[in-house]
């Protein structure tokens, strides 16, 4: 579960809110002026989430390195032509 509170809120309730992430598993979102600035998550979900966003960070530059020699144009013009192939193969019935 998703707890939302205000700093000043998480501030007067450290203890109860760590125990809600500990015990519990769930995360707290803390907003600043309506805002949400940070999350307090369970420190598994955190490792997990640093371990995505090292994956995601190495598959990015190998795409770049990929694409290194196409334009702008080239590449969006190929991105838009895959996603409405994708979608016309959707739209298509399945042939039996």
């Amino acid at each position: 579960m998703i707890t939302e509170t205000s700093a000043v809120t998480f501030r007067q309730n450290l203890g109860e809110m760590l125990n809600l992430v500990q015990y519990r598993h769930d995360s707290v979102v803390i907003n600043k002026d309506g805002k949400p600035v940070a999350a307090l998550v369970d420190a598994r979900l955190f490792e997990r989430i640093r371990r995505m966003q090292g994956r995601f960070d190495a598959l990015c530059q190998r795409i770049e390195a990929g694409y290194s020699g196409v334009s702008e144009y080239e590449g969006m013009a190929e991105i838009e032509a895959a996603i409405a192939e994708d979608r016309e193969a959707q739209r298509k019935p399945i042939a039996r």
